[in-house]
């Protein structure tokens, strides 16, 4: 835990002059705390992906950040400090049962990122993808190692910077720290809301009653939690100035919809909230669009050149651009088994079934999915079916109506390619919240469901539970618990004990987990690390292996078509 706190101040050191920077180069006048260290968030994560197309995200990186920061801090002291001054004084103004439940929230996160990670993509990818980057920058090829790998996000990126692997191997907790920030945005705004009575101020301040479900997923650096934060803090500046949004602002939605889609390209339909913004108030904002054309030309470059480098493709997975790929490409039979198997995922059906249902059989499928997927996926329907009322008997306002269409459009683009829950999640934690908003606006009760919203995370970090009413996956069905060990040294960031056997295939050495269960799964192994079940079922069903390109890991790999004989 300390050693996780200590880390994390310098991470905000790090997010507030940077954002502090990014603020005063766009002038967007941002003048809440959490923004501007989520603006620095976004700067580290751009700068850190430039520079991985050409290097190692590793200490010569971070030496280069921390002279950033000192010359920023040089540069500007009084202004920063001026910003750390206005967060102290915004605290002390807070009421005692909001500041106690900021507190309280605060140690519990810290003891949960320093606990066991509990999420499975943590075992098959994550750790793997953050040891890459670190080791040797963006790698031509990576996905040949390990579909999985060509799932790199933005997110592993900016993880990858904040990991310190040079100093210390168990840091693996930025999405706590983002946590925290929506905590305290939250906090911030259900204050507000006290003295003006903004539902907008409701809705965003509620969003701890989801830390019960959050909680699970920030011991691994998962990319849902950033989503489901900056969903949350993005609805809220859309809703409060949809009808006279400033350049300033307009730039800020920009910047928050290009993050989330860079860190999961799921929220694709996201782009479509500036885009309204834009069309109802194209005067006032065309004059100043050079700036988020800039950017936004930036950010999609980013995105594709990584792709183009792990992937060999555009856009991973998808059938679309086999034509644009490169020689050290994804074959063509690999990629379309992993987009089907993606979708047919979703619906927990076989190839065979998916293509045999109808979509009304499949969608009942969906629908009654056991245990939390199930849940979810039903609340997902009674959403779409009943916030509609809800808009219209409590705050008939266009701005609603708006992120409702895209919600409805969001759940449209998943049923096409993966309806899977955790990509919908930041549209049901919202609208859950502001359905609630609508029928408890009584301060003494808000703090009273706030505070008791505390006890089941307390007792789900604290005592052992088993999660089989909740989960099918074998791998998901114990609670992720702290122990009292871990008070000053994180548990390590992998949940898994096994050993690994060094495996060869032709020019590639790598090594193999023993005795592994999870066929997706690699743990901590030392690079290159793969399942060798993997290896083996694309070699016998696709007749394929992964090879290095050279003798060079930084150099990547291909994958290799083997003859008949071999």
């Amino acid at each position: 835990m300390i050693l996780i706190f200590i880390s994390w101040i310098y991470i905000l050191f790090t997010t507030i002059n940077l954002g502090f920077l990014t603020d005063r180069i766009l002038q967007l006048k941002n003048q809440n705390f959490t923004i501007t260290s989520i603006l620095g968030l976004f700067a580290t994560t751009i700068i850190a992906s430039i520079w991985a197309i050409f290097g190692r995200i590793n200490i010569e990186f971070n030496v280069f950040l921390l002279l950033l920061n000192i010359f920023i801090s040089l540069r500007f002291k009084d202004e920063i400090i001026a910003i750390y001054k206005m967060v102290l004084s915004q605290f002390k103004e807070l009421p005692n049962i909001l500041k106690i439940v900021f507190v309280i929230t605060t140690l519990l996160i810290i003891a949960q990122c320093s606990s066991i990670p509990f999420i499975i993509d943590n075992e098959s990818y994550y750790i793997q993808t953050i040891k890459w980057i670190n080791e040797y920058g963006f790698v031509k090829g990576l996905a040949n190692l390990h579909l999985f790998l060509g799932q790199t996000s933005g997110w592993h990126v900016t993880q990858s910077v904040f990991n310190f692997s040079f100093l210390y191997k168990n840091f693996n907790d930025l999405s706590g720290y983002c946590l925290l920030l929506g905590s305290f945005f939250s906090i911030q705004k259900l204050n507000d809301f006290y003295t003006n009575n903004n539902k907008n101020y409701l809705v965003a301040g509620l969003f701890p009653l989801f830390n019960i479900f959050l909680f699970q997923f920030i011991s691994a650096p998962s990319p849902d939690v950033p989503v489901y934060v900056f969903s949350t803090i993005l609805f809220f500046y859309f809703l409060e100035n949809f009808k006279k949004p400033t350049p300033e602002v307009f730039y800020l939605i920009v910047i928050l919809v290009l993050f989330l889609i860079y860190i999961k390209n799921t929220m694709l339909t996201f782009a479509i909230i500036p885009i309204i913004l834009l069309t109802l108030h194209f005067k006032p904002l065309s004059k100043k669009l050079l700036k988020p054309v800039l950017l936004t030309i930036l950010v999609i470059s980013l995105f594709i050149i990584k792709n183009m480098i792990i992937c060999g493709s555009p856009i991973f997975p998808s059938k679309s651009f086999s034509n644009l790929s490169t020689v050290y490409a994804i074959p063509d039979a690999i990629e379309s088994f992993y987009y089907d198997s993606i979708k047919h995922f979703g619906y927990s059906v076989t190839a065979q079934q998916y293509n045999s249902m109808s979509s009304f059989n499949l969608f009942l499928k969906w629908l009654t999915l056991p245990k939390l997927h199930g849940l979810f996926n039903l609340l997902s329907v009674f959403l779409v079916i009943f916030v509609p009322f809800f808009i219209y008997k409590f705050q008939n306002r266009k701005s609603l109506w708006a992120l409702y269409i895209v919600m409805v459009l969001q759940l449209l683009l998943l049923f096409v390619t993966s309806p899977q829950y955790r990509f919908f999640m930041n549209f049901i934690i919202f609208f859950s919240l502001f359905c609630l908003s609508c029928l408890i606006q009584n301060k003494k009760t808000i703090n009273f469901i706030l505070t008791l919203s505390l006890i089941p995370v307390f007792i789900i970090l604290f005592f052992p539970l088993n999660f089989n009413s909740f989960s099918n996956n074998p791998f998901m069905r114990k609670s992720s618990n702290f122990n009292f060990k871990n008070i000053v040294f994180a548990y390590k960031n992998t949940k898994n004990n096994t050993d690994f056997i060094i495996v060869k295939l032709g020019n590639l050495n790598y090594n193999s987990p023993v005795n592994n269960d999870f066929f997706w799964g690699n743990g901590d192994g030392d690079l290159p690390c793969v399942n060798k079940d993997q290896i083996e079922y694309f070699k016998k069903y696709f007749n394929t292996i992964p090879q290095m390109r050279t003798n060079d890991l930084k150099d990547g790999f291909y994958a290799k078509k083997l003859s008949e004989n071999e």
